[in-house]
């Protein structure tokens, strides 16, 4: 049996301030080649300068996916010819990464499965190239761009593993707050290698790296095609050959780019221009300290507040979403307050275009609804109707819910009252309930409600329409 082996190397990009060797800063909405200096573009005599900030993030990095923290680093220059390196050389960390020998945990149908990191290293990003049809250009914004190279060690089995892994990858840095991880715009890039052998054998499969893909589910349908492809070569007979494919996500194929009869000579050698930098215990220490809340934390914390895993895992999911439900959970029903925002208040706002930083609901008013909706004051219907005001225009609660003519009837008085009323006027659905069909209840649930004009309240309403029809 053919079974498959992944290793991933993921690349993210940091949102320092500055680049990680020149001054200039680093935005990637910033208009065409404006955020450049001469060092980004490669001119004779310059010099780096290591930015502290990017050692800071790679540090928090290292913390969070359980890395050795080398404590004294040099960089290295990685030597190669192509449009996008201005230098003709890339400055990297070959000889000594930043981290060394961690790992991520991943969930797998309920176990955990523990994805080993070799190693992560600090680097600088190339320019970008835009290919049109008559030209290749260049935006010299990216060139010095900080990055951090994070290399799996070939534990995936499956592209299900592959997926679960980049997307651990992607939450924990997206909550250590060091980059925005968009793999759609190119802030979070995976190459990932695989290779296919017998199940019994005990060396590994001709590996093949693919490039180019461009989202977390299409990490997973590159692997599966790849072993499709690998698997089909190998039960002909045929051999595979090393070498370097992209992904196609309008065939949603693997596309062959060049071969690698021979290995890349990169003549890599240590930066001269660079002295060795020693991290120290305390510098540990002081980014430990201040490591924000990971989300396995929250996770835990949602699961004993009563949150469903579906719940859990959208919450988390978005930052913004985490973070307003962080700042109101203490002040109300937080299943509810969970329901609302991964139901009726994201829709709402993808519909009308907005972030969190949009909308119109107070703390108050959001405690209000979510009471409301708790206590039976209003139904779930009702706050359909109530809710899209709330966040588009805002107001007061309680003066909406009486303009609206929202409020519940809970009163068992006036609700018994309308009850005896309807089931005095319909004699005909009282003698079908007596015979026992089941539609009489529901006809004469639909006329209370449209007496009410929909405020009764249905739960009540129904367990004192059942009492009073038993009695007759």
């Amino acid at each position: 049996m053919l079974v498959p082996t992944i290793g991933i190397e993921v690349h993210v990009e940091l949102k320092s301030k500055g680049k990680v060797f020149s001054k200039a800063e680093n935005n990637f909405n910033a208009s065409t080649n404006t955020n450049v200096t001469v060092l980004d573009l490669g001119y004779p005599g310059t010099l780096p300068n290591l930015n502290k900030e990017v050692v800071n993030m790679a540090i928090k990095a290292c913390l969070a996916f359980n890395c050795n923290i080398t404590r004294s680093m040099h960089f290295d220059r990685k030597n190669y010819f192509y449009p996008d390196l201005p230098k003709g050389y890339q400055i990297t960390q070959q000889k000594t990464p930043i981290g060394t020998d961690g790992y991520v945990e991943i969930d797998i149908n309920g176990e955990k499965k523990r994805i080993r990191l070799e190693r992560m290293h600090i680097e600088e990003d190339t320019c970008k190239s835009i290919h049109t049809e008559k030209a290749t250009l260049l935006n010299f914004n990216r060139a010095g761009v900080p990055l951090i190279e994070i290399v799996s060690r070939p534990d995936m089995k499956s592209a299900e593993e592959a997926m679960k892994y980049v997307e651990k990858l992607r939450e924990t840095l997206l909550y250590l707050g060091i980059s925005d991880v968009k793999i759609e715009e190119g802030s979070m890039r995976c190459d990932v290698n695989i290779s296919v052998a017998e199940e019994s054998s005990t060396l590994l499969g001709t590996k093949v790296e693919i490039k180019n893909i461009g989202s977390i589910s299409n990490v997973g349908v590159a692997i599966n095609y790849e072993i499709k492809r690998q698997s089909e070569i190998l039960e002909k007979g045929d051999i595979i050959h090393e070498e370097t494919r992209r992904f196609n996500d309008k065939t949603m194929s693997t596309i062959a780019m060049r071969s690698k009869e021979t290995g890349n000579d990169y003549r890599y050698f240590p930066e001269p221009d660079l002295p060795y930098f020693h991290i120290s215990d305390e510098w540990i220490k002081e980014i430990e300290d201040s490591m924000p809340i990971m989300p396995e934390v929250l996770r835990s914390e949602y699961e004993s507040l009563g949150l469903n895993e579906k719940n859990r895992n959208t919450i988390i999911a978005s930052k913004a979403m985490c973070e307003f439900f962080e700042i109101y959970k203490n002040d109300m029903n937080p299943i509810i307050l969970s329901n609302l925002l991964t139901g009726d208040i994201i829709s709402i706002m993808n519909k009308n275009d907005l972030d969190f930083g949009d909308i119109h609901l107070t703390r108050e008013n959001l405690k209000s609804f979510v009471n409301a909706l708790e206590t039976g004051k209003i139904s779930s219907k009702q706050g359909k109707e109530i809710l899209p005001i709330l966040i588009n225009k805002g107001g007061n609660f309680e003066e909406l819910i009486k303009e609206l003519g929202c409020e519940q009837i809970s009163d068992e008085a006036s609700l018994l009252e309308m009850i005896k009323k309807i089931i005095s006027e319909n004699p005909d659905s009282v003698e079908d309930f007596k015979n026992g069909k089941d539609r009489a209840v529901k006809y004469l649930m639909g006329q209370i409600m449209k007496v009410s004009k929909g405020q009764a309240n249905p739960v009540l309403t129904g367990n004192l329409l059942e009492k009073e029809l038993q009695k007759l």
